[in-house]
Parts: C-alpha cells; structure tokens; sequence
C-alpha cells in the first residue's frame, strides 16, 4: 500500500483545501487514535502560531477525546520540543500542527510516536486505512479528557539549556534571536536569556497571520541588518516551527547548515566527541566535504530529506549531520533536528574558543552552485534518459574533478532539478543552462 495524504512531514496543504479541513482532521484524529492508541492513552498536541492552528487543535482534540484518548494542549512549541516532551511525559504519541517555513496560508499535521520518533511509513498506511471509515464514538464513560498544559513548556526550555556543556552560560554574547513569528517566539529568547546571553528579539509577535513572512531563516535580510546595526556578535535565525537554524556573523553574513554543520563537527572532534561519519545530502555544498577532509573527518551522504539524514546516521553509527537549509540533527545531544540545540552547540564553540563565528567558518570554503528547475509535463527519472546522462558526463568531464552534478526529481512537483556545482561561478552557471536546455528537450 502507498501513501496518499502522508508526505516526508506529514499531512500539509492550503487551509480549507482538501485534505487541510477540520472535517478531515477530525478523521484523522479518530484513525491515529485507534493506531497509535488503540487502549486508550495520552496524545500531546502542539502547533505553530497560524490562525488555522486553533481550528485543527479544536478539531483534532474532538476526534481523540471520542476515541478515548487523553488529549494534553500545549499551544504554541517547536516542534522538536513536541518530540522531547511526548517522550517525557509517557504519552502515546505526539502531534504538531505545523507547516514548517510555509506561510501562513499553509498548515500541516504531523505525528510523533512514544519515543519521540517519526512514524514509520507502514504506520502512516494503517492509519490512512482508517480515514473512509466512520469517526469512533465510544460511550461516555470511555471518552478521554482534555487539559491545558501551557506552563510545561519551561521543561523543555530547561533540556535545551542542558545541552551545553556543564557549568558554561552565555554571558557576555549579544545575540540577535528571529523565531519567524512562530513556534519558538516565547521559548526562544527566555533560553537564551535564561542562559545570560544579552538578546535583542525580532519575529516574536505573532498575529496569526505573518509567520515566515518576511522573517526566520527563509527570509534573514531583516536579521542580517538587525545584528550589523546594533553590533551584535551573532544573529540566531529560526524557521515557523523551530526545527530549522541559520545563522549571521558579526559582519551580517550569513551562515548556512552547510558551515554551521563545519563548526559543529570540527568542535565535536577536537573535545573527542566526535562518533561516526558526518551525514549531509546530495545537495551539501561540496566545499564541506573537502573542509570535513582536510580535518580527517569521514563524509557520507544521503537523499535529500531529514529522514534520510537520520536513516544513514543511525545505520553508520554517526552522531551529527544535517541539511544545507540548516535542519541539523545532533544526536548526541537531542532525538530530532531542533533549531534552538544547534544554535547552542554553536554558541558553545564560540564561548568555549573565544573565537567570533566568522574565524569559525573561515576554514571552509563554499564552491558556486547553480540549480535550476526544469518543469517536465509528468514526473520522470532523468538516469532513464541516454542523452541526459551523455550530457552529464560531459559536464562531470569538464569540471576535471572540482565539481559535482546532481539531478533529481522533485517529490512533490513535477520538476527536475539540475545542479551543477564547481570553482568558477560562470563555468558552472554555463553548464547548469546547457543541461536544463537538455534536460528541457529530452522530457
């Protein structure tokens, strides 16, 4: 069986376009109920700060508490924060009303099990076995109960402050934190504040209606300005449910997964921490893996995907890797990508060598990379086609071993995506557009 509404982050879509609407949340909710619970239990729920979160919150706490499970509402968190408290707590699973770094228009529903984890695809089949029957009524005396759980949040706002090394604090940092309006907007700073650093907040006013816009780490003009114009030394940027990190210098440079992922690993193995190879993906910038090289650091990579990330670590045996877009995993500290943990391993760095995040960095540098995106009429496999792999072994040839090429189909769009990536920016601009060109003629 395959999946139809369960995507890489669960349920998503436009709000009030199928399958985005309280009548099919509420299905959804009584289908994991006899799932993930079948004898009853207790399901967390957290979301984002959009204005649609307060109708599937409503929607799917009717649909649990009808199937006899116990239902605890702790508003807005990042979703990593669901994921540690789910386990925490002894619940059954976990539930975050989210769309990640979409904007508001956008919501999306996404499970956790007792451990905190992802569930596993077969799970997401059973589940959505369920959704055509009807909703599970059980007579009063087995429905559950709802309760308001707010004030649980400084649990995991003391966990995040625990995974720095013991006795060190933040004072003395002027940070400038972005939580993108969302999820991380009360969290957050009180982390950091809590932890001594000197804060200066912006994407922490949430109305409902502007979180990611124009703000978090999809968007880090504003924090890039924010921390040259007040002199901080370092600027935190967030994405709408707090999984995602990126990060600006002194100078309002900005800092990728990539370079973060560099700092991280380098620390990690110059204190003996360091367990494993370092995972990135396909679309990791090449200048990391010959950075990670020249420290003696081993660098595999995985499909594009956090999931993919983690399925790799966990089967090498690896602690740390991440994404390019900044969805870092650091297994040896939490279970999920969280946002706010991988700033702290950052900031631990930067307090513990005394060094500012532009020295950090310098040790690696990123090559040019170019994608473009190829709209194809229906979603193909470009390795199936002569011409394109004629065309890309050309380009492979011409980069003489400094470059990579890298096409894949998108997942959810018909699309090809080609990347080309090399020393000269113009060189690789020019073979990303004879490739498209193609890629363009073939499909």
């Amino acid at each position: 069986m395959s999946r139809v509404y369960f995507g890489t982050a669960g349920v998503r879509g436009r709000v009030g376009e199928h399958p985005m609407t309280a009548e099919f949340a509420l299905r959804l909710a009584s289908a994991a109920a006899r799932v993930l619970a079948p004898d009853g239990g207790t399901a967390l729920v957290g979301k984002d700060t959009r204005l649609s979160g307060y109708m599937f919150e409503a929607a799917l706490e009717a649909g649990f508490v009808a199937a006899g499970v116990n239902v605890k509402l702790i508003g807005p968190l990042p979703t990593p924060g669901i994921a540690y408290l789910t386990k925490r707590f002894g619940c059954a699973f976990g539930v975050v009303i989210s769309a990640s770094h979409n904007l508001y228009e956008d919501n999306g529903i996404k499970f956790f099990d007792a451990e905190g984890g992802k569930l596993a695809d077969e799970t997401e089949e059973r589940i959505e076995a369920l959704l055509e029957g009807p909703v599970l009524t059980r007579d009063s005396m087995s429905l559950g109960t709802a309760t308001r759980v707010d004030k649980s949040r400084v649990e995991y706002q003391d966990f995040c402050a625990s995974t720095l090394p013991r006795g060190m604090d933040l004072s003395g940092l002027k940070v400038v934190i972005d939580c993108a309006n969302g999820a991380a907007y009360k969290v957050g700073p009180r982390v950091l504040s809590d932890l001594g650093a000197e804060i200066i907040p912006i994407g922490c006013s949430p109305n409902g209606r502007n979180i990611n816009l124009r703000c978090g780490s999809t968007a880090p003009e504003l924090l890039q300005l924010t921390v040259a114009g007040v002199g901080a030394d370092v600027g935190i940027g967030l994405d709408g449910d707090g999984d995602r990190l990126v990060m600006v210098d002194h100078l309002g440079r900005l800092v990728d997964g990539d370079h973060l992922l560099y700092v991280i690993a380098r620390d990690r193995k110059a204190q003996g921490e360091l367990q494993g190879p370092v995972v990135g993906t396909v679309m990791s910038n090449l200048g990391l893996e010959q950075a990670l090289a020249a420290e003696g650091i081993e660098f595999r990579r995985a499909k594009v995907g956090d999931r993919y990330v983690l399925a790799l670590l966990r089967e090498l045996g690896g602690r740390l890797g991440g994404e390019t877009s900044g969805h870092l995993l650091c297994l040896d500290r939490t279970t999920t990508g969280d946002g706010l943990v991988s700033a702290l391993q950052v900031l631990a760095v930067m307090k513990r060598t005394g060094r500012r995040l532009a020295e950090l960095t310098a040790g690696m540098t990123r090559f040019p990379q170019v994608m473009i995106n190829v709209r194809v009429r229906e979603r193909v496999d470009p390795s199936r086609s002569p011409a394109i792999q004629d065309a890309v072994q050309r380009v492979e040839k011409a980069l003489e071993g400094c470059g990579r090429v890298v096409l894949r189909a998108s997942g959810t769009e018909p699309l090809i995506r080609v990347m080309v990536e090399g020393r000269d920016e113009s060189v690789v601009t020019r073979h990303a557009r004879e490739l498209a060109e193609v890629v363009r003629q073939a499909v």
